[in-house]
């Protein structure tokens, strides 16, 4: 049975980009209906004995939507939170700094062309930085609960645009949202995911 994970800091650590109001709802309540409705598809089945990843392929390649979207839906958000941190923001340095500059040409125009893809996501969805089968960076940007992990990409950073995401803390302001997003960018997981290729 899977349970909703704790954050990885103070639900007001990251105030006032989320709040605790924000993360009552976005993770004590959204996040854990995934988790609700999971448990609810896979309880007392054969599914119950696959990891996550392989619920989410499971479900992927059999058209299994419900079972793809709860599983999709539970990781997301779990790696959504890690990708925030109370000491982030700023620009990446090592590894990842050089692979931005490499296939973006700079860290500004990185910044910009994910910022883009996440205001012009239509509707639900996620903006995602992964690394390709081809070891080359690019911004996927996904709808509903699709996710890099069900293609074979290794997911590096992502940043959630569903309306539930900010209607607590911005109102209908996504480009707001996405701005402030820069300034707590946890960049010590996005090494950490850059280092493990195999968590796909």
């Amino acid at each position: 049975m899977y349970t909703l994970p704790e954050l990885p800091y103070n639900k007001s650590a990251l105030t006032p980009f989320i709040t605790e109001e924000g993360f009552d709802y976005h993770h004590g309540k959204h996040h854990q209906s995934y988790v609700d409705k999971l448990n609810g598809i896979v309880q007392d089945t054969e599914l119950s004995e696959l990891e996550l990843f392989e619920l989410i392929k499971h479900g992927y390649n059999t058209d299994n939507m419900a079972l793809f979207n709860n599983a999709a839906q539970h990781y997301n958000h779990w790696f959504y939170w890690h990708c925030m941190s109370p000491n982030g923001g700023g620009r990446p340095q090592g590894r990842v700094a050089d692979l931005i500059q490499r296939d973006f040409g700079s860290f500004d125009q990185f910044k910009d062309l994910f910022s883009d893809a996440a205001a012009k996501l239509f509707g639900s969805g996620w903006a995602w930085l992964v690394l390709n089968e081809n070891g080359r960076l690019s911004i996927d940007p996904m709808k509903d609960a699709h996710t890099p992990v069900a293609e074979g990409k290794c997911p590096l950073l992502t940043l959630d645009v569903w309306e539930h995401a900010y209607y607590i803390d911005h109102r209908n302001q996504r480009p707001k949202f996405i701005e402030g997003f820069w300034d707590i960018i946890n960049w010590d997981f996005v090494d950490l995911n850059l280092e493990d290729t195999n968590n796909v």
